[in-house]
């Protein structure tokens, strides 16, 4: 299924016992028993975490007592489990997507639809972003899969990038939130496919493949002969879920306190300068971590800033927020997260005030 060996063996419960040093998967050796045993820990501790949150939201619930009962805790729980149920479908799709990839889509086959040239590959795949029916928690373990089947970096990023903000979905939800106003949806749609490429090919200039994961910068082969298809579909799809689940209830935590802490008075404070109203929505946008599928409703909200801030929203939000931030630094590193999600905020900042100056 595409994993390494180390966790093959722990999503099938095998403890593997080493005769002497074994190798990590960038090359280096290590002690006998260093290193076996935390991925085993740290999936199935996230995936606890997962639970804990769902049993927290019912335990936290009206008849608590005490601070338990404080109508900010309340409100705290309110935000944190409709963060978390909200994005948790589409987290399903996505890590089954990756399964599913891994498991039965050729190894081929990419080589075949993407073009030769990892520049042209770039916007190819940012396009392609139109065909996943997602939010941004089921574009992270597809483009994780992507990578792990010899897809480039960069195309996996700009299709990471733009698969929450173009697909049908979300512009059909934007067209709806913003009624008669056709102009908001095709200046989403260009600067979401112009910030998705522009990082694209900044990777390609830029970017260092020690930033990721070891186990992204070794390429794997998705089907190994002899194994059952079905099989490694399920034990990719466990592992993957039970991975990205728990940075995405970390995420929604952060989320949440952000909602129950700052007064809603601050948004009046930023609204009357053009320049102050982008950036504080572009940060408003990290920090909310709404779900592509319902931030046009926010954003139409939003109705005393001017039109080039709420794009900036629109646009930077299902790139860059809480529990994306969290679902990226655990799937592909915290070298690569925060290089990546500060560099995607200014590009999205930027192609907003780009296009939103150019419609308005």
């Amino acid at each position: 299924m595409g994993k390494t060996d180390d966790s093959a063996g722990v999503a099938r419960g095998v403890t593997v016992v080493p005769a002497g040093p074994t190798v990590t998967p960038d090359g280096r050796s290590r002690p006998f028993g260093v290193g076996l045993w935390p991925s085993r820990v740290r999936s199935w501790w996230l995936g606890a975490a997962l639970l804990a949150a769902a049993a927290a939201a019912v335990v936290l619930g009206p008849a608590g007592t005490s601070w338990l009962g404080h109508p900010a805790v309340q409100a705290w729980r309110t935000v944190c489990l409709a963060i978390t149920v909200q994005a948790l479908p589409f987290l399903l799709l996505g890590t089954a997507l990756s399964g599913a990839i891994n498991a039965f889509v050729p190894a081929g086959l990419f080589a075949r639809v993407l073009p030769k040239r990892p520049a042209l590959a770039v916007p190819v795949a940012g396009a392609a972003g139109a065909v996943l029916p997602g939010c941004e928690c089921a574009s992270v373990p597809v483009a994780s899969s992507l990578i792990r089947r010899g897809v480039p970096p960069a195309a996996a990023f700009a299709f990471l990038l733009s698969a929450p903000a173009v697909n049908p979905v979300v512009l059909t939800a934007t067209a709806v939130a913003f009624p008669g106003n056709p102009a908001m949806v095709a200046a989403r749609l260009l600067a979401s496919l112009t910030t998705a490429a522009v990082m694209g090919w900044l990777w390609l200039w830029l970017g260092k493949e020690e930033w990721l994961r070891p186990l992204l910068r070794h390429r794997h082969t998705g089907h190994r002969p002899g194994h059952s298809r079905w099989t490694e579909f399920r034990l990719g799809f466990r592992h993957d879920f039970l991975h990205a689940g728990g940075f995405l209830v970390l995420g929604a935590m952060a989320a949440a306190t952000f909602n129950v802490t700052v007064p809603g008075a601050v948004l009046d404070a930023f609204s009357g300068s053009p320049w102050l109203s982008v950036l504080f929505l572009a940060g408003l946008a990290v920090l909310l971590a709404v779900c592509s599928e319902a931030d046009a409703f926010v954003a139409a909200s939003l109705t005393g800033f001017p039109p080039t801030a709420r794009l900036a929203f629109l646009v930077g939000g299902p790139m860059v927020d809480l529990k994306l931030i969290a679902l990226q630094a655990g799937t592909f590193g915290r070298a690569f997260a925060w290089r990546f999600c500060t560099a995607t905020t200014v590009v999205a900042v930027a192609a907003s005030v780009l296009i939103g100056g150019a419609l308005w």
